[in-house]
């Protein structure tokens, strides 16, 4: 019995997503993804939320992220594990899910390896053009693994920055983000330290992978006017930044009760203030204010970011060869009959 068209899921495997990726266009597609980050934290109060479910090792982490607004319903798997570069493997891959909230029925299964590094990309840069300085564009990038040509270009295509200045603690990761960002565009500048790649910079973006409580960037090195991007952070124990810069600086996240628990802000005091970013991209509360103010994302990836790219990747796919429909729903001709359709099978 061939399964009915409604019972077809639409599958984005990992080669559809890149070759939707080309279709669109790499930055075009960021650009897109941030457009749909900005309408669904308009609407972010109609969204449930919770902290992503988590599941700790020494060796890593997997969690679930789930949401809805209501009408659809998302959730992303992902994992983090630093230590798999060292044994030839990703440190974070992902695949993700919407519904229809009416029939509980998925209207679209995906690949989210890829898609994570584009969202991740466009929810730096939304919040960058929101608390970065007037004109900025100069960025450092501190961490050139996996996400970071995709931070670059990104900040390039939203935010207008046309210098990035690279540092790893491994040069050959240097030497890979810029080669891989020679032909965009953007005056790529590798750096010998950490210190010599803030120099000039406007944004500085972190994003290291190691599982520790690290100080990327100590106090001294950072000075004021600046907006840092942390998004290295993922987990509890886990963290870039000197406690000193967070103390001066005015600190933004996506969503506190998860932020406390896995982002740079595990290091203060439980009711030190935040501000929700939902609240800047609607006006209810203040960004950037003054030239001398220090701001930090504190970002750690929330669910509605995942399910805005989800509805992204589902509209951009219509009329397109960029799926599979997947056989992943039990279609019986009268659906009390389920067990009469698994015998007629044979």
């Amino acid at each position: 019995m061939q399964p009915s068209e409604k019972a077809l899921v639409p599958f984005v495997s990992v080669d559809h997503m890149m070759r939707l990726i080309h279709h669109i266009g790499l930055k075009p597609m960021m650009a897109g993804i941030a457009d749909y980050i900005r309408d669904d934290f308009a609407r972010w109060e109609s969204f449930d939320k919770t902290p992503r479910v988590a599941s700790h090792s020494q060796e890593g982490v997997i969690e679930l992220m789930p949401t809805s607004d209501g009408e659809t319903y998302g959730f992303k798997y992902v994992n983090g594990h630093p230590k798999n570069t060292k044994d030839g493997l990703q440190t974070v891959t992902a695949f993700g899910l919407l519904a229809d909230v009416a029939s509980g029925y998925p209207v679209l299964l995906t690949e989210m390896t890829i898609l994570t590094a584009l969202r991740t990309a466009a929810m730096s840069a939304v919040a960058a053009k929101e608390l970065a300085p007037h004109n900025a564009s100069v960025m450092a990038m501190i961490g050139n693994g996996a996400q970071s040509e995709f931070q670059c270009l990104a900040m390039q295509e939203i935010v207008g920055i046309d210098e990035v200045r690279l540092w790893d603690i491994d040069p050959a990761a240097t030497a890979k983000c810029a080669a891989n960002l020679s032909a965009t565009g953007l005056r790529v500048v590798p750096c010998r330290s950490a210190e010599a790649a803030i120099e000039g910079a406007q944004i500085l973006t972190t994003c290291t992978a190691d599982k520790q409580h690290a100080t990327i960037l100590s106090d001294n090195m950072v000075g004021s006017g600046v907006h840092i991007n942390a998004i290295g952070g993922d987990c509890p124990g886990k963290t870039e930044l000197a406690a000193a810069i967070l103390h001066r600086s005015d600190i933004f996240v996506e969503y506190p009760p998860q932020t406390r628990i896995e982002g740079e802000i595990q290091q203060l005091a439980p009711d030190h203030p935040v501000t929700e970013l939902w609240q800047v991209l609607t006006g209810a509360k203040p960004g950037r204010t003054s030239a001398a103010q220090t701001t930090l994302f504190d970002s750690v990836g929330f669910a509605i970011e995942d399910f805005s790219a989800l509805r992204f990747v589902l509209d951009r796919i219509q009329g397109t060869s960029f799926y599979h429909p997947l056989d992943l729903l039990a279609d019986p001709d009268d659906p009390r009959d389920l067990f009469g359709m698994v015998m007629r099978a044979s």
